[in-house]
């Protein structure tokens, strides 16, 4: 396959707003070892792309500088050692860095062939949520059917998944979200109790619900005053999983209720994960979780989408939070 020497991608000019993002040309990319080379349709945008950008987020010593930690595309390069993947596959693939450009390299490892159900355009949208959510609260959470989940920000790419994961493995799901519409929206695409928690208590409301048992696992991105909320709001050896902190990861809070009620409080950040376990959880999700689309128990809310060269204003929409589910880069399509 004849390639290009050069591409087109999302560049940083100085940290800062989303007006420092611009269009640039780099040279191709070259897979090393155990990479492929994904010609890039589609590319998501997510809260830590916001991070870097802004400069409080640095990459990986190993990673590319470019924005962007998922993408969906076409395989056309593979290093000699790669032997799952062929020129020609269709993949969507984490990343730790590279996606907002028009190729991209990606571990072989972490590429997942694409469910049947799903476009190119909606499997961009899959990666850094299901690795995600899968992990904090099935891997280090340990969520089981019969037992109930609380996850932040129902609404979001991470909200909508941990509810209809949570749903399909046969939890009860409470979520909160920031306004009427939202919390209808998280009702219809699967949660038991959604809160609106700019006019409502959510411990309190958990507590009449539960009958002031709470809840067994928090899937929490928010950090700041909520730390202590959703310590209060576990049930008995309750697990809080930690994947964010939107507001500040430093506070007070009483401690006394981890030991009071046995919790387990943990955490992650997926783009700092070892290898092998980004490699365990694409092998996971292909195995346990693809079938699910299959079922319909599954799908992909895309928000919205914005070309390559607008990476600004897909940017300036994820600020906004009034998004509901993905934000998509169109990149070269399909």
């Amino acid at each position: 396959m004849n390639l290009p020497s050069t591409m087109r991608q999302v560049a940083v000019r100085e940290p800062g707003g989303a007006d420092m993002l611009s269009i640039a040309e780099a040279p191709l990319p070259i897979p090393k070892s155990g990479e492929v080379l994904v010609r890039v349709a589609w590319a998501g945008v997510n809260r830590p792309d916001i991070a870097q950008r802004a400069g409080s987020y640095p990459p990986p010593a190993d990673a590319s500088p470019i924005l962007g930690l998922e993408v969906s595309g076409t395989v056309v390069a593979c290093a000699a050692d790669v032997t799952q993947w062929k020129v020609g596959d269709e993949v969507c693939a984490l990343v730790a860095g590279g996606g907002y450009a028009e190729y991209c390299v990606a571990p072989a490892s972490w590429c997942m062939r694409i469910p049947p159900e799903l476009s190119l355009r909606e499997a961009a949208g899959v990666p850094e949520n299901y690795f995600t959510v899968w992990h904090n609260v099935f891997d280090r959470a340990h969520l089981k059917a019969g037992e109930s989940l609380l996850v932040h920000g129902g609404s979001s790419g991470i909200g909508l998944t941990a509810i209809q994961l949570a749903k399909a493995f046969g939890a009860a799901v409470f979520t909160t979200a920031g306004n009427a519409d939202k919390v209808a929206f998280c009702k219809g695409i699967g949660a038991d109790h959604a809160i609106d928690y700019r006019t409502q208590d959510f411990v309190a409301e958990i507590a009449t619900i539960t009958g002031k048992r709470g809840v067994n696992v928090v899937l929490d991105m928010v950090g700041g005053d909520y730390i202590e909320k959703n310590l209060k709001v576990l049930a008995y050896d309750g697990r809080l999983s930690i994947i964010a902190f939107q507001k500040g990861s430093r506070v007070e809070c009483d401690w006394v209720l981890i030991m009071a009620k046995r919790l387990t409080v943990t955490g992650s950040t997926m783009r700092r994960s070892p290898y092998e376990r980004k490699t365990a959880i694409a092998r996971a999700l292909q195995s346990d979780v693809w079938p699910l689309f299959g079922d319909g128990k599954l799908k992909v809310v895309v928000d919205s989408t914005f070309p390559l060269a607008d990476a600004a204003g897909a940017h300036k929409r994820l600020e906004t939070s009034q998004h509901i589910g993905k934000i998509l880069l169109e990149v070269q399509g399909g």
